[in-house]
């Protein structure tokens, strides 16, 4: 089954300033000739505060607005949250959950992972699904039973498996500059889907598209996206530059990119 390739740009807590984050999207603009955007689907997480003021800018782009974050409850006496239905409100269809900044930084559990999953699904938000093993549970061999046990959890939260991306992150490879060997990213993405086969079906298995991130940019990308359980790529330092527009590129190249790759 071709399944349609999707990247994201995951700012975190930047850049500084809303300036700056127009400034950016005014750079990408000058890469779109480049990108076919029938072959892949682009969606960007700003900062919270900012989702609503800069989600014109990025639609004209042709991408998407993605939360990086929802709570686990519904409406009601939670300071600080916000709901899967205060996303819909405002128009965002998307977001991440279970980033191993949130698990590993705001002591997010498994459990908690799976009942925001479980909010989106019965509203119909789109989740990019984080998951991915230390540096200490690869050295150790357990791989697989991390990413097991994160997607487990989960499992029995989804109901439309159309709404779910898998973003595999292995957590040493974030903002470190060290990035999973091609063949490393494939043997793990392979199990995963392996894995979901098994867990739900071949069918799910088959169409669910699972991202690569960590470290990923317009130099290592290209190779990475040859890879056949590669759907894509969850983006973070490298999404604030304009060149990120070059990994959107690679991912998805026009025609106008095959003839005139400096084309602006």
């Amino acid at each position: 089954m071709a399944r349609k390739f999707i990247v994201g740009g995951n700012w975190k807590c930047n850049p500084a300033s809303a300036k700056e984050a127009n400034s950016l999207l005014k750079e990408w603009k000058k890469g779109l000739p480049n990108v076919d955007k029938s072959k892949v689907d682009v969606v960007i997480c700003p900062p919270a505060l900012w989702m609503s003021t800069l989600a014109p800018s990025i639609e004209g782009l042709g991408m998407e607005v993605c939360s990086q974050n929802v709570g686990k409850t519904d409406a009601g006496a939670f300071t600080g949250e916000w709901t899967a239905g205060n996303l819909l409100d405002l128009g965002i269809k998307w977001t991440l959950i279970g980033h191993s900044e949130r698990r590993t930084k705001y002591g997010e559990t498994d459990a908690d992972v799976a009942e925001k999953v479980g909010k989106c699904q019965d509203i119909g938000v789109n989740v990019i699904l984080c998951i991915g093993e230390t540096l200490e549970e690869r050295e150790g061999g357990k791989t697989d039973e991390v990413n097991k046990r994160q997607l487990g959890a989960v499992i029995p939260k989804v109901k439309d498996w159309d709404k779910i991306v898998i973003a595999y992150e292995p957590v040493w490879a974030i903002g470190t500059g060290k990035v999973a060997t091609p063949d490393q990213a494939e043997e793990t993405q392979a199990a995963i889907r392996e894995y979901l086969k098994s867990a739900v079906s071949a069918a799910v298995a088959d169409k669910v598209r699972i991202q690569y991130g960590g470290s990923v940019t317009p130099e290592n990308c290209a190779e990475l996206i040859t890879k056949p359980n590669i759907d894509g790529f969850l983006v973070g330092g490298a999404s604030l530059k304009p060149s990120f527009m070059d990994i959107v590129s690679k991912v998805g190249p026009s025609k106008m990119a095959d003839m005139w790759p400096k084309f602006e």
